[in-house]
């Protein structure tokens, strides 16, 4: 398998109230910003309490989804913390961190996190894949 078509993992922070389709468009738009394909996608994860607003997606899109508890996201190193989010979420890292976590040791990010309407969207790879 080769770097430029290894599965990638989504990472994703939103607030409650987000619908599912503000979702699927900032997915959709995150995969076009790093040039790549919906196929590629492996998994996409969040925090744990976000489970209900991002499973509908995940379903529809046959994706799994990997939760993680905040305190399991919060000793992710990631290149841009947030305090806003810190405070909010109470990890200084949802998107970004979610996805280097899922995507497992030595992943690196292949879109560090943009905030696309009410939701952040980071992209990463697997340091096997």
């Amino acid at each position: 398998m080769t770097a430029t078509s290894a599965p990638v993992t989504l990472g994703v922070g939103l607030r409650s109230g987000v619908p599912a389709a503000a979702l699927d468009h900032a997915v959709d738009a995150a995969l076009a910003l790093a040039g790549l394909a919906v196929a590629r996608v492996a998994a996409i994860a969040t925090l744990d309490r976000r489970a209900r607003l991002v499973e509908p997606v995940a379903t529809r899109r046959g994706w799994p989804l990997v939760l993680f508890a905040p305190e399991l996201l919060a000793g992710v190193e990631v290149p841009h913390p947030s305090v806003r989010v810190a405070a909010a979420a109470g990890v200084p890292s949802v998107a970004e961190a979610a996805a280097l976590r899922a995507a497992g040791r030595g992943a690196v990010l292949l879109l560090p996190k943009r905030v696309l309407g009410h939701v952040t969207v980071a992209i990463a790879q697997s340091a096997t894949g």
